[in-house]
């Protein structure tokens, strides 16, 4: 990291890849742009990557991966490490998640608890590293001792977006550290700040050099490159299905496995027998929190006929007092769109669905009242009587617009619910235990929520169906994602066997 002055006033963070322990200038010597969603204002310049850097990044980790101490290391010695991360970690959250609203524009009140909690994930990987455990088979072949091993995979290539960085990339680095294996990261162009600040814990908590390494930039000139490096073993991304698709397509041409966690238009299901308030504050929090910009967001809001208007009435009600405003105060309930274009993509979407006949009820367009300040900030919006097949209701829009859509009973609503190429997530609000089961069992979603919503663990896995990705971050199914299980067979006895047939 270098301090450079900016206007003689203040002082602006120019930031450096970080390959091999140290901070290295781009090859390119091109730096970009970032700024702060509240107020506009440019605040940092970030190394802007190419093919070159992440040829030196992804060897970097090779060499620490094949011929370095971490490769030695016991599976004990790697978990103290995590733990000591975590613990740093605590020590500096506050600040990480100061920094990340200034870098992301989302509310302190959620990145101020997000990275108070982070250090969950090192700790809890940090306990499991020693207990990956293979296990010895029965044999029906006579004389022959087989058991399994589980082995890290080698450099694994981590691509987070941009909307929770430090999460998401504990998501994938926690795990990964934890199975063996080495890293490079490549933090979302617009949010880099903060993976690049927890750089320098991963050198205070005494990981070797070369362990895990991060590069910055665009995606086309640094991100594809990293993917396409023949060194590289892996790669888990979040971020958007069609670009998790095009990562898919350059793995698929190496034979190279992926995590990919990827976009949603999770359907949150409400019934006439729900707790009325708690499933109004449910149905506010599975959209309007982090300004709608979570793949996780409950963007499809399914109510039962029987209640409908008076469910909407009240959602009016509590929405339409959200505080608007700036994202480090305490009180603000909604903050800026964190990137122009996503901000662009989200007015282009309100028009989209009134072109397709959805009353707008709340919202509807840019947000220019007290407290803010810059241009990204739009107005929480609420679409009544959308038909599923409206666009507002079948592509992700990743931003404060919630599509309200009636139905009658249990069945239509697992069929609306279910129509739609995501499945990531869903709720269902109810006080039926039984349909609680029925609903869970029946969605098609990685992660179902009754009762609450948008609620997530490091011991819990979490992923999703269909387009909404592959694999599982988080629990202990993570782990197996950065490990490859490989087969023992030892004879027990050396008197030849007839060579031309299969033992």
């Amino acid at each position: 990291l270098i301090k450079t002055q900016h206007n003689g006033e203040c002082w602006m963070k120019t930031y450096n890849h970080f390959i091999n322990g140290a901070w290295v200038e781009p090859a390119s010597g091109e730096y970009f742009e970032t700024d702060n969603p509240y107020t506009g204002e440019v605040w940092a310049k970030i190394a802007r990557g190419n093919a070159a850097d992440a040829d030196q990044a992804v060897r970097a980790a090779k060499v620490a991966f094949d011929d370095g101490e971490w490769g030695q290391m016991r599976p004990t010695q790697r978990g103290k490490l995590l733990v000591r991360l975590a613990e740093i970690i605590e020590r500096e959250a506050t600040r990480l998640g100061e920094l990340e609203v200034r870098d992301n524009g989302k509310l302190i009140a959620e990145m101020g608890a997000q990275t108070k909690y982070l250090a969950e994930w090192y700790r809890y990987y940090g306990g499991l590293a020693d207990k990956i455990e293979g296990a010895v088979l029965p044999s029906d072949k006579p004389g022959i001792f087989n058991f399994t091993r589980y082995e890290p995979l080698g450099v694994v290539g981590m691509i987070t977006a941009w909307n929770s960085p430090l999460l998401l990339l504990a998501w994938k680095l926690a795990p990964a550290l934890a199975a063996g294996n080495t890293a490079v990261v490549k933090p979302s162009e617009f949010t880099s700040a903060s993976s690049l600040e927890f750089m320098e814990l991963i050198k205070e908590a005494g990981m070797p050099d070369g362990v895990v390494n991060c590069i910055t930039g665009m995606g086309i000139e640094v991100g594809q490159p990293m993917v396409d490096h023949p060194d590289l073993a892996k790669v888990a991304f979040t971020g958007s299905d069609v670009a998790g698709q095009k990562i898919y397509e350059s793995a698929a041409r190496k034979i190279m496995p992926v995590t990919l966690e990827l976009g949603g238009k999770s359907p949150n299901i409400v019934f006439e027998d729900a707790d009325f308030e708690a499933a109004v504050m449910g149905a506010i929090s599975g959209i309007f929190a982090a300004t709608g910009q979570t793949c996780i967001a409950g963007s499809r809001l399914l109510v039962q006929r029987s209640i409908h208007d008076e469910f909407v009435k009240r959602l009016l009600e509590v929405a339409g007092a959200a505080k608007i405003g700036d994202p480090m105060s305490p009180d603000t309930h909604v903050g800026p769109v964190t990137t122009q274009p996503q901000y662009e993509k989200i007015l282009h979407y309100m028009n989209v669905a009134r072109e397709d006949g959805a009353p707008c009820v709340l919202g509807g367009g840019p947000y220019t009242g007290e407290g803010v300040k810059g241009n990204r900030f739009v107005e929480p919006t609420i679409f009544t009587n959308v038909e599923n097949h409206m666009r507002i209701a079948q592509e992700e829009v990743f931003g404060p617009i919630l599509s309200v859509i009636p139905f009658e009973d249990e069945a239509e609503a697992l069929s609306i619910g279910n129509d739609i190429v995501f499945g990531l997530a869903a709720g269902v609000w109810t006080s039926d235990i039984g349909r609680a089961l029925r609903m869970s069992e029946k969605l098609k979603a990685g992660t179902v929520w009754v009762n609450t919503y948008r609620a997530v663990s490091f011991m819990s896995p979490f992923g999703g169906y269909k387009r909404s990705g592959q694999g599982r971050e988080s629990g202990q199914e993570a782990i197996k994602e950065f490990l490859q299980v490989k087969s023992v067979w030892i004879a027990q006895q050396t008197s030849p066997a007839n060579p031309f047939i299969m033992r």
